[in-house]
């Protein structure tokens, strides 16, 4: 069981890693011994999956600090929150969407 969390957690440091290569065209400083036990404690708190869509989440979002990883690990649970709620907000949208396309299309028949 220790060798899958130690190689999920070694993969959400390479995604990690490997967005920060995309956004800034060059690599990130990473202690992969020490972040390991971060990204065990991210895997327990939200699940590998949840973790991989909260990393890239979070290179989407604006940054003052380029993206550390150090942020990123203290405020996990804030950008799960705003992910979310944007995830919230979309499928609201899209049901407003639906529903207004349902009354154009409902209503040009008469």
């Amino acid at each position: 069981m220790a060798k899958t969390e130690n190689q999920l957690a070694f993969s959400l440091l390479s995604l990690y890693s490997k967005e920060y290569q995309d956004k800034y065209g060059r690599s990130c400083s990473i202690n992969k011994f020490r972040d390991k036990w971060a990204m065990i404690d991210l895997i327990d708190s939200v699940g590998y999956d949840r973790a991989k869509e909260l990393i890239a989440y979070y290179f989407k979002t604006t940054s003052s600090n380029r993206h550390s990883l150090q942020w990123f690990m203290y405020n996990f649970d804030r950008l799960d929150d705003m992910l979310m709620k944007t995830e919230a907000d979309r499928i609201r949208q899209e049901k407003i969407r639906k529903a207004t396309r349902e009354m154009v299309e409902g209503s040009s028949e008469h």
